[in-house]
């Protein structure tokens, strides 16, 4: 199996495991949307921009903020959640500060290989409880970003994934949160993207169910 996006990865893999009739996961987001920008940055040949889709994901989860955020800035809560049904998590190296990059490890069940990928998170901006901002990169077990052009993903995933995520309290001590990756250039890619972050919030949701 070629070495993919960790969200394309399990976006691809739901795809197949639907094929095969073995169900699509459930997962019960409260509002999933995506929607359409320009990205300015970048041009075509006869200079026209490229028009671009971002994804979007809110949940809302029954804990306080605090518990939330725990979960994209600690490694023993990062490695219950990152990853699909049946995929693990084996390293979460945090290091969790403006200009920090954490570099996440996912492994494949078996009858998908087995294999690890590895991603990083470079953080750009983190205001306490209400949002982090980092780029995503796929990388080798080391760190080194990797073009995903030539590891085999699919055309219209960008070589750095701009990601926002927010936090909001609301009734009830509980948590909205809001992911948002930026940039896809593909219909497919986002629709991958999309389907493997929502298996990931999965997890995070049953993890953050849990007393500890």
């Amino acid at each position: 199996m070629r070495r993919l996006s960790i969200f394309v990865v399990i976006g691809l893999l739901i795809a197949t495991v639907s094929t095969i009739a073995m169900g699509f996961p459930a997962c019960a987001p409260l509002h999933i949307d995506s929607h359409q920008s320009l990205n300015e940055g970048q041009g075509t040949p006869d200079d026209k921009p490229i028009q671009t889709r971002d994804v979007i994901v809110t949940r809302v989860f029954p804990v306080s903020v605090d518990r939330v955020w725990r979960a994209w800035s600690q490694s023993q809560y990062v490695m219950r959640w990152w990853g699909p049904k049946g995929f693990t998590a084996p390293l979460a190296r945090m290091d969790f500060r403006e200009g920090g990059t954490s570099l996440v490890c996912m492994r494949a069940p078996k009858e998908f290989g087995g294999q690890d990928m590895y991603t990083t998170w470079s953080y750009r901006k983190i205001v306490p409880h209400k949002q982090i901002e980092f780029i995503l990169n796929f990388t080798d077990k080391e760190g080194t970003k990797l073009d995903p052009a030539k590891i085999g993903l699919p055309a219209g995933v960008p070589q750095d994934v701009r990601h926002v995520i927010t936090f909001k309290t609301t009734s009830n001590n509980r948590t909205e949160m809001t992911v948002t990756e930026y940039g896809y250039t593909s219909n497919q890619a986002h629709d991958l993207s999309k389907a493997g972050l929502e298996e990931c919030l999965d997890k995070m949701a049953t993890a953050l169910e849990e007393k500890k």
